[in-house]
């Protein structure tokens, strides 16, 4: 069960998404393929959920009683993969193996390779109706586990995204919580220069949607954010997670270029040093 988070937590889990982001570039630069900008920016997401909100076993990972975490956008995945090694799913030397003949860890998450994924993902839009179907079989077995369900923006072009969306909103699945990626990029452009996403509040409000903003940066606000989508019992949430692709690197920070190349051996340690440098800072703020 989510709760409050007191200063020594926050402080833990500021200085793991930093850690977590110089295994990413690690990670990327490994493989010589790969995503950057997403996976930068969800980190404080992912980092809050996998060591404060969500109720999982990594020793356990198909326990029936856990969370589920649903990555539709699965091109993102090498922040999900970097998390669940910090988590203990996996041991992080396999890191080194992203997309790589015969790993486990694939371009886009593969159910069965992997212990701990919910699901495979590929083409984008159908995550959200592979998590409501979760959430609705939590519901027919008198389950409690909540489902959560993460999507990029430009992913919010799919069609079949608003139809999943209508759904929910019927059946007033509130056991479901979405999570929008809203870092405003995807692989060609601008969202709103390649298909205008806006006004997205109203457009989940008109779905019957409870719509929840936060600074995906934040990790004190995505906790409360989450406490109070555990609170609403008359539909199901979603949360416009605001974030700067490319998050702690200065050259890749709202670059669309970056959403889909990894960096070379010059920029990962460019990367580094700044990514570093932050961590540095982060341990100097705290202790203040």
């Amino acid at each position: 069960m989510t709760d409050d988070i007191h200063e020594e937590k926050l402080k833990e889990l500021e200085l793991k998404a930093e850690k977590g982001r110089e295994l990413l570039i690690k990670t990327l630069l490994e493989a010589g393929s790969g995503h950057s900008a997403g996976p930068l920016d969800m980190m404080d997401v992912f980092i809050t959920f996998y060591f404060h909100i969500l109720n999982h076993d990594p020793k356990n990972p198909d326990w029936p009683d856990r969370d589920r975490l649903v990555l539709s956008n699965g091109h993102i995945c090498p922040v999900r993969y970097v998390v669940m090694a910090m988590a203990g799913y996996f041991p992080i030397e396999e890191l080194k193996t992203l997309r790589k003949l015969n790993s486990r860890l694939q371009g886009h998450p593969h159910r069965t390779a992997l212990p701990g994924l919910e699901t495979t993902s590929g083409p984008l839009g159908e995550g959200l109706s592979q998590g409501i179907g979760i959430a609705l079989a939590a519901q027919l077995d008198k389950k409690h586990y909540y489902t959560y369900v993460i999507t990029g923006d430009g992913e919010l072009n799919e069609g079949n995204i608003w139809e999943a969306v209508m759904f929910a909103g019927k059946i007033k699945l509130n056991n479901l919580v979405m999570i929008v990626d809203r870092n405003n990029i995807q692989i060609d452009g601008f969202t709103e220069d390649v298909m205008p996403l806006e006004p997205l509040r109203e457009k989940f409000e008109a779905f019957n949607w409870h719509v929840l903003e936060v600074d995906a940066h934040n990790i004190e606000a995505i906790v409360d954010v989450i406490n109070e989508a555990k609170s609403i019992y008359e539909k199901p949430t979603v949360v416009i997670a605001h974030a700067t692709p490319g998050k702690g690197v200065t050259f890749m920070e709202k670059d669309f270029h970056w959403h889909g190349k990894p960096p070379n051996k010059d920029e990962a340690k460019e990367a580094l040093h700044e990514l570093r440098t932050l961590r540095g800072k982060i341990v100097s703020e705290h202790q203040a």
